[in-house]
């Protein structure tokens, strides 16, 4: 009986041996859910700096083909060299240190959109997580291709869904940040974005996607793009660029060429010094189904200043828009922007030949601070208006309770308002970009309240049907114009 036993426990012992030997052995070392990849010998993957690509794939294999094992952890000091795509499957977070570093391998010769990072199955991979590292796109060490051009995005996804990449620093790129396509239920914030080469995201044909608190440096086009998109929210976020040829377009762009998009929310981001527009929305969808399918855009709480600084295009400006229905643009700022703050325009240099027809292409503009419009570099003439509509057989403005003042030109083109007035805002610091509104009732500083001499003209001025309920007492039952208005930060009534 006892030497029965004795067989049976060998038996065991082997068979435990062997179930052992099929996981990597450092992974002792690890305890569930995460695998650790590393450059100094104490993962469960070592790298050494080269083809490290190898190492964090077998790393991500083993998690996507064990469930008890969630997530791969890049562990820092260490920069891990990749000369191939890194394949990332369903419900699997690759996360690392902050001092970890992903960069691509000096001449890479990839083809174009082949990306550093990729869902597993071309099917789509869905619930993926990226956080905590750093992506150096090592622009410099691939000389030999063109930014913008599809080579070498730091992840490209199709048809997955719950995506969320976060606590992101990536740089000097080539590519997209992120780009995705027939994506649902994506969320992007909390990044560091600074000279990719084309997008920071780049959403196509997706459904309920969500960026904020990034803060972007254009390289090449936008921070944050849309095509074909919706139920959409881009809000808190830092955007600018530099001035350079290679700068870039819009802070934002919103693009149609078919398919539906009336939920699209922009709202809270500072937005200045770019190169193109700070918003360029254009829909060229000649679709007899969806043509008339793109309603409803928000744009309101937003701060823009100095954008357009490109001297070689034409259709620079605060917000550019054509072919959009009951786009609101409120409670906006608008300060030394380049030929206008608000126009309806259509480029047909990037796009097709085509404006939609008819006169239901309405833009609606209140509440908003237009000051200091200046002219725009390339063929000034006739630029430096507060709002301008180039497109008057087809579009047109409902405005209404803004504030226009100084700027170059004039405040209006091809449009007016009977409601609007043109005075000195009295900001607390234009310079400084400080745009709340100096009043006697009390002033928020970031800190504390504080009580001015004068009073803005703009408090208690807003379009009178506007919600103001979120203003402190007392807010004189009415709306400011501005950034502020219906805020908790509004500036207190004069009275």
């Amino acid at each position: 009986m006892m030497s029965m036993l004795k067989q049976e426990l060998v038996i065991l012992l082997l068979v435990s041996c062997l179930i052992l030997a099929s996981v990597p052995v450092a992974l002792c070392q690890s305890p569930a859910p995460t695998v650790y990849v590393s450059g100094d010998g104490s993962g469960d993957f070592n790298c050494d700096g080269k083809d490290d690509h190898v190492q964090i794939n077998q790393a991500l294999k083993f998690v996507a083909g064990n469930s008890k094992y969630t997530t791969v952890h890049l562990k820092g000091p260490f920069t891990y060299v990749i000369d191939d795509t890194l394949l990332i499957g369903s419900n699997t977070i690759l996360e690392g240190d902050s001092n970890a570093v992903l960069k691509l391998a000096n001449n890479a010769g990839w083809v174009t959109m082949k990306p550093m990072i990729q869902q597993m199955s071309s099917s789509g991979n869905n619930n993926i997580v990226i956080r905590g590292f750093e992506v150096n796109g090592n622009h410099d060490g691939n000389p030999s291709v063109a930014k913008g051009k599809g080579y070498y995005n730091i992840i490209y996804f199709t048809n997955c869904k719950s995506v969320t990449v976060c606590d992101m620093y990536m740089h000097d790129g080539l590519g997209d940040g992120l780009r995705i396509k027939y994506g649902e239920n994506i969320k992007f914030y909390d990044n560091t974005i600074y000279k990719l080469g084309h997008d920071g995201l780049f959403a196509i044909q997706c459904e309920n996607v969500e960026a904020w608190n990034n803060t972007i440096t254009c390289r090449t086009n936008s921070a944050l793009r849309i095509w074909n998109s919706n139920h959409v929210k881009f809000h808190d976020n830092l955007i600018d660029s530099f001035y350079h040829w290679s700068a870039g377009g819009p802070g934002i762009q919103v693009e149609k060429s078919a398919g539906i998009m009336d939920d699209v929310e922009i709202y809270n981001n500072v937005i200045h010094n770019t190169y193109g527009p700070g918003i360029w929305m254009f829909n060229y969808d000649t679709s007899s189904a969806t043509k008339d399918k793109e309603k409803n855009i928000h744009i309101h709480h937003n701060i823009f200043y100095n954008t357009g600084t490109n001297p070689s295009i034409t259709w620079v400006g605060g917000i550019i828009t054509g072919g959009f229905e009951d786009t609101v643009i409120e409670n906006n700022i608008f300060d030394g922007i380049y030929h206008t703050a608000i126009a309806n325009m259509y480029i047909n240099t990037y796009s097709p030949a085509y404006v939609p027809q008819g006169d239901g292409f309405t833009t609606i503009v209140r509440n908003n601070i237009i000051v200091d419009t200046q002219k725009r570099t390339k063929s000034p003439s006739g630029t430096g208006y507060g709002i301008v509509n180039y497109l008057p057989e087809t579009h047109s403005f409902s405005i209404s309770y803004n504030c226009l003042y100084n700027n170059v030109v004039g405040n209006y083109k091809s449009c007016t308002s009977n409601t609007d007035i043109h005075v000195n805002p009295l900001f607390v610091n234009q310079k400084n970009h400080d745009y709340h509104l100096q009043s006697r009732g009390g002033t928020w500083n970031g800190k504390t309240w504080v009580k001015y001499k004068v009073s803005s003209p703009c408090i208690d001025a807003g379009y009178p049907s506007s919600d103001y309920s979120k203003e402190p007492e007392d807010n004189g039952n009415r709306i400011n114009i501005g950034r502020y208005g219906n805020t908790i930060y509004a500036s207190k009534s004069k009275h």
